[in-house]
């Protein structure tokens, strides 16, 4: 297993995969950043800049998260919400085909080991509110801020 660490506006995203895969994508807070990129990892790492640049809208490296089957089905779920649209997890577990399963479904997101490229910051409360999130909230915001900027409309 190979790991970089490279810088982003949200702090430190450390980068863990192989042949297989990216497995990890995660971030702190702060720490030092790598000095050379794993070749099986550079992939990974322009298109997270290039995300973080505005320049990409998905992510099409090879990824292999680890998790249990159910784990797996909601992450495969948050795959399919659009850049820049949200779905509350009642839609979700809707969606999965359980709305009964709304606590398992938080519960499959808040532990989705790719930050950003499985894009559960892309979840929120049936209110609208941003509710839970594994980075913080500021991140979520931020993450959200950043797929959707509000643009100002002309007034003439």
């Amino acid at each position: 297993m190979e790991t970089a660490y490279i810088k982003t506006p949200l702090g430190i995203a450390r980068i863990e995969g192989d042949e297989d895969g990216i497995s990890v994508i995660s971030v702190v807070d702060q720490g030092e950043t790598s000095s050379a990129i794993p070749p099986v990892l550079t992939e990974a790492v322009t298109q997270l800049y290039d995300y973080f640049d505005g320049k990409r809208n998905d992510f099409n490296f090879p990824i292999n998260p680890a998790g249990t089957e159910f784990q797996q089905k909601v992450w495969k779920g948050l795959l399919e919400i659009p850049f820049g649209k949200t779905m509350s997890y009642l839609e979700l577990s809707k969606k999965l085909g359980d709305v009964k399963a709304i606590r398992a479904v938080a519960s499959a997101n808040g532990k989705n080991p790719l930050w950003i490229v499985v894009p559960c910051h892309r979840v929120i409360g049936a209110d609208g509110s941003l509710t839970g999130y594994a980075g913080g909230l500021w991140r979520k915001k931020w993450l959200l801020e950043h797929e959707n900027p509000l643009k100002q409309q002309c007034l003439f």
